[in-house]
């Protein structure tokens, strides 16, 4: 089996509104795709901060200013649309408990866990660019960076981490530690070993100027050692995205050993053969 669970409906940015894009005849354009490319199934995961209720959460200006959706309505709407109910939340140290309470009693099948943003800063936007400053030390984000994935495993909030060395996005155009960097993926293993979250292959990477998936073969190889199982997901933003480069990843994970992929259904895990 093949699924899409990292799924967004609209592209990132203003004035790509709930109203234009959550409507029928666009995920009939993702149906379309998915169906193309031979995914059995297909979910919805909106990032967090485009919903009011966000704001309970953290009051970062990028989330207020993003923050203008109903969460109740685009849940609403995602299983009126038949697609399996996501949601892409992120992981912001010491407001675990404000997290849970926006997630606990909405009927999700997943909810997909990242980490965006170290302090204030991003490491995947340029408007909030934890890189603006020539003099900051790549081993300290990097550090940073994988400590927070460790801590967002071991919150239990999450089903899946998503693009879990998403701090490598920029590839060359920014700061990057030297040596094996392995050094850091261990700084985030414990937790992911001891939650048993789900790791996300991401082909999303092909498509940014890192030009790699996400996680790098090092990290997968220490997060299948210690028995993660691994969703496959594109991190659409159109529909044109939707199982991007597939057919490439799947021969990739079958040369790491990976003959199983994990399906979603109201949060319960199990795993399928890849399809």
């Amino acid at each position: 089996m093949l699924t899409d669970y990292h799924v967004h409906l609209r592209p990132d940015g203003a004035g790509t509104l709930a109203a234009d894009y959550f409507t029928p005849a666009n995920v009939a354009c993702y149906r379309e795709v998915a169906q193309e490319r031979g995914i059995a199934e297909l979910g919805a995961s909106e990032h967090v901060y485009r919903f009011r209720q966000a704001l309970d959460v953290w009051q970062h200006p990028f989330w207020r200013e993003n923050a203008l959706d109903d969460l109740d309505e685009y849940c609403g709407f995602v299983r009126d649309q038949g697609l399996k109910l996501g949601i892409e939340a992120d992981f912001v140290p010491g407001r675990e408990d404000r997290m849970a309470n926006l997630l606990d009693g909405r009927p999700w099948d997943y909810v997909i866990g990242s980490v965006h943003f170290v302090g204030d800063e991003a490491v995947d936007h340029p408007d909030w660019d934890v890189w603006a400053t020539r003099s900051v030390d790549p081993e300290k984000v990097w550090k940073r960076y994988f400590e927070m994935l460790g801590e967002a495993a071991r919150s239990g909030l999450f089903d899946l981490l998503a693009h879990p060395d998403l701090v490598k996005v920029w590839g060359a155009d920014r700061p990057k530690p030297d040596g094996d960097l392995r050094r850091f993926y261990e700084l985030a293993l414990d937790g992911i070993a001891e939650s048993g979250v789900a790791i996300e292959v991401s082909t999303a990477g092909l498509r940014k100027p890192v030009g790699e998936r996400y996680p790098a073969e090092a990290f997968l190889a220490m997060c299948l050692e210690a028995g993660c199982p691994v969703v496959l997901n594109s991190d659409a933003h159109y529909p044109r995205h939707v199982g991007f480069e597939y057919e490439s990843t799947v021969a990739w994970l079958a040369e790491q050993g990976v003959r199983e992929l994990c399906v979603f259904e109201g949060r319960a895990r199990r795993l399928e053969p890849i399809g």
